[in-house]
């Protein structure tokens, strides 16, 4: 095993990947959540929140980073 050097990745898009990561699976965690409560509704508002939050990262991903 060896180390990784992450020292090129820029301070704002390590900020920007640890939010849209916390915000994807959290809305993903809270819609299985709310599937097994028997709130369907909600689970789906949920999933497709998290489907549009992935959109928007790899949209920003593309506008800013590549």
């Amino acid at each position: 095993m060896t180390l990784v050097d992450v020292s090129d990745i820029s301070a704002s898009l390590f900020i920007i990947g640890v939010v849209f990561l916390l915000l994807i699976f959290g809305l993903l965690s809270l819609g299985i959540l709310r599937m097994f409560q028997q709130r369907f509704r909600y689970g789906w508002i949920c999933f497709a929140g998290a489907i549009v939050s992935f959109i928007v990262l790899m949209i920003i991903l593309n506008k800013w980073y590549l």
